[in-house]
């Protein structure tokens, strides 16, 4: 028996079939799809190596069935540039030196993208790092991210300002 699976993985509708209901949305990404930037960290949903947004919304990927999230939209750290051009995200994380190994970068990036397009980063440091605390970095680059998020934030505002 196959199951169906449709969603919008980065802009691109995919239509799959699944031979087994327990393929997480990581697997199906990492090994069906070969969208690698989501990573399989502790695979128990506490490091956030995993993270995409699924509707707009940050996910553990390597908790999440990828029939539950059937007819929705995912996006993984490969689906953030518009071609050559980075995402605010990725060019302030760039900006501020915000990874050491980069391991864990893609999850966190795609966390900070979800923080900031929910309203909930602000301009509170101790703020960014709570809606950061599920996306672990075994280097310690926090102070990085940190100022990255405020800057992407920063130039969020900046742009909504202009554009008001």
């Amino acid at each position: 028996m196959t199951y169906p699976l449709t969603l919008t993985i980065n802009g691109t509708a995919q239509s799959l079939r699944l031979d087994d209901p327990r393929v997480t949305l990581l697997d199906l990404l990492r090994e069906r799809l070969h969208l690698t930037g989501a990573k399989k960290g502790c695979d128990r949903g506490q490091c956030g190596a995993c993270t995409v947004l699924v509707d707009g919304r940050r996910v553990n990927s390597c908790l999440t069935l990828a029939l539950s999230v059937d007819g929705a939209a995912v996006t993984t750290v490969e689906g953030l540039a518009r071609g050559e051009t980075l995402h605010p995200v990725q060019a302030a994380f760039i900006e501020h030196d915000a990874f050491q190994c980069g391991f864990c970068t893609p999850g966190q990036i795609v966390s900070a993208v979800g923080l900031i397009a929910e309203g909930e980063a602000g301009t509170d440091p101790e703020r960014i790092r709570e809606g950061m605390s599920g996306n672990i970095c075994r280097c310690g680059a926090y102070h990085g991210i940190v100022e990255a998020v405020l800057a992407a934030q920063a130039a969020r505002t900046a742009e909504e300002r202009k554009t008001a």
